[in-house]
């Protein structure tokens, strides 16, 4: 792949996620272009449902991947893409596992459903699938395959997800979608229409976000306890960790008010805060 390619596929990680790019500059730089293929495929299939209004195109858009990887796996000239072919680069140089790839796809299905998922606990899989099994590619591209990093990655990876989701919540009530679970929604009786879906804060949405929060909260627990048995070249994959728990951190102090414009205020400090916790091997 030229440079001119890599550069772009860098800077297109960079302006599209900002904070996968910043862990990514902690990886040996050998690892970085294959850091960037993946976290851009990430990208694409991620914003499949912003970009269309029908189910079954979002569908098919999946199904185009679903055959790209079928070509790179069956070691088929890959089609011209400029997320393909670096991506198949980085599926052969690090032998990335197939299985992966396949559960990102299938949690991306349930992006093209109107209906939020019926429990925390369906939540909470689907966290594990998309963002975890992210981090699962991202620990093979650095060599790490042992099962403490595997559960921490698990980890980590439904913990940033279920800390985007709660980010994204106004901008998801904006075009009156829901990750919120449906059971937490009944418990909670909070009103979809006179404050979810208007942007208003209300105390039974921030009850609901709380327990949200909270799953976040557990989960990122359960990966930095394994910590004393990740080898030390995991940590870049595991850093989203320390954004979430900074943002959990700030989202506890507005009360878990996710309408209160501080909360998706970008942090200033956020590369030092990664810096910091790299040089000490810790995420």
């Amino acid at each position: 792949m030229t440079e001119p390619v890599l550069q772009t596929l860098a800077e297109e990680v960079r302006a599209h996620d900002r904070d996968r790019f910043q862990c990514a500059l902690f990886a040996p730089p050998a690892t970085r272009d294959a850091l960037f293929a993946l976290y851009e495929f990430n990208f694409e299939i991620a914003r499949i449902r912003e970009v269309t209004r029908e189910p079954l195109l979002g569908r098919m858009r999946l199904q185009w991947w679903r055959d790209a990887l079928d070509e790179i796996y069956s070691d088929v000239t890959p089609r011209r893409h400029v997320v393909v072919q670096p991506l198949a680069r980085a599926i052969h140089d690090h032998t990335l596992t197939r299985a992966y790839f396949d559960r990102l796809l299938d949690a991306r299905e349930r992006d093209m459903e109107d209906e939020p998922p019926p429990s925390p606990a369906a939540l909470e899989t689907y966290a594990e699938a998309s963002a975890g099994n992210l981090v699962l590619l991202a620990l093979e591209i650095l060599d790490v395959r042992d099962p403490a990093a595997i559960n921490a990655g698990r980890a980590v990876g439904t913990a940033f997800a279920l800390a985007g989701l709660l980010a994204a919540i106004p901008f998801h009530a904006r075009m009156k979608r829901l990750y919120l679970p449906q059971e937490t929604i009944a418990l909670h009786q909070i009103d979809l229409q006179r404050s979810l879906f208007e942007l208003k804060p209300s105390p039974a949405l921030a009850d609901a976000v709380k327990d949200m929060a909270m799953l976040a909260q557990t989960s990122l627990e359960r990966g930095r306890a394994l910590h004393r048995y990740v080898p030390r070249k995991a940590v870049p994959a595991l850093l989203p960790a320390v954004l979430v728990s900074r943002r959990l951190s700030v989202l506890r102090r507005l009360n878990y008010n996710v309408f209160d414009p501080r909360w998706t205020i970008s942090d200033p400090r956020q590369s030092w805060r990664l810096a910091w916790a790299a040089m000490r091997g810790r995420y």
